[in-house]
């Protein structure tokens, strides 16, 4: 039900562990905040993140299908399995095949904690540029050095696409899908937002760069290797926590209902 513009939605705070609960809350402050910077796509995209069971086996949240970005609550979030079945009650539908990338990522890789994958403008802008993502500027150099690629192959709904998909991202956490967005992938759902963060911020300096004209300033292989060495102390795992706790506190400032 609709009340002013906002979905009533029954908390399942009671049905969840506390675990489980945290990472919604997570989960969903994530859905803000990519509202919030102006990464959305309607209702299209998703952002996955797994959740504990007692089994032993995969569960995950994704986002209601039909829900804005800047809807998604803690409750919302549909529990999935990894063929899109849902595993709680949910009053809402989901696109299991929206599901596809993140399904084939988060069951290839146990440390896939939370999968974030945008069709932002500037970062399907890199995507569809034959030399990639650039090391244009210092902020660019992190998601620079942690980058692959994935062919289009039409809409990900094929199963046979996963392993190839899985294959080209190997051990790296952001990953260009060519001539359709990006993704990243973190251990939590902070740490993924960060890859996303400086990835989104990499393109768009790019494309900014190459629109201004002009020759490019290319920065000495020894300045790079510095900064990629430097970089990896201040995003240890503190510097993440950090990070994420001033966003979420952020995201409650603007809106606190995603955490209901």
């Amino acid at each position: 039900m609709a009340n002013g513009g906002r979905l009533e939605i029954e908390s399942v705070k009671d049905k969840v562990s506390a675990e489980e609960w945290k990472i919604r809350q997570d989960l969903a402050g994530c859905y803000r905040a990519v509202a919030a910077f102006g990464w959305d796509d309607l209702i299209y995209t998703h952002l996955t993140a797994r959740v504990p069971t007692e089994d032993g086996s995969h569960a995950f949240l994704i986002n209601p299908l039909g829900l804005m970005f800047d809807e998604i609550t803690a409750s919302s979030l549909v529990k999935i399995d990894t063929d899109g079945n849902k595993l709680m009650d949910s009053p809402f539908p989901v696109n299991a095949a929206g599901f596809t990338i993140h399904s084939a990522i988060h069951t290839a890789n146990e440390n896939a904690g939370c999968v974030m994958h945008l069709h932002t403008p500037y970062g399907i802008a890199v995507s569809n540029l034959k030399e990639g993502l650039s090391p244009t500027c210092q902020s660019a150099i992190f998601p620079w050095a942690k980058i692959a690629y994935h062919d289009y192959e039409g809409l990900a709904v094929r199963p046979d696409e996963k392993e190839r998909l899985v294959a080209n991202m190997g051990d790296k956490e952001v990953l260009i899908l060519r001539n359709h967005g990006t993704l990243t992938v973190g251990s939590s759902v902070g740490e993924a937002f960060q890859y996303m963060y400086f990835l989104e911020f990499a393109c768009k300096t790019q494309i900014l760069t190459m629109s201004a004209g002009g020759e490019r300033h290319e920065m000495a292989d020894w300045a790079m290797e510095n900064t990629i060495r430097d970089m990896m102390k201040p995003t240890g795992e503190q510097g993440i926590q950090m990070m994420w706790s001033a966003m979420m506190r952020r995201m409650e400032r603007l809106d606190p209902s995603f955490l209901d």
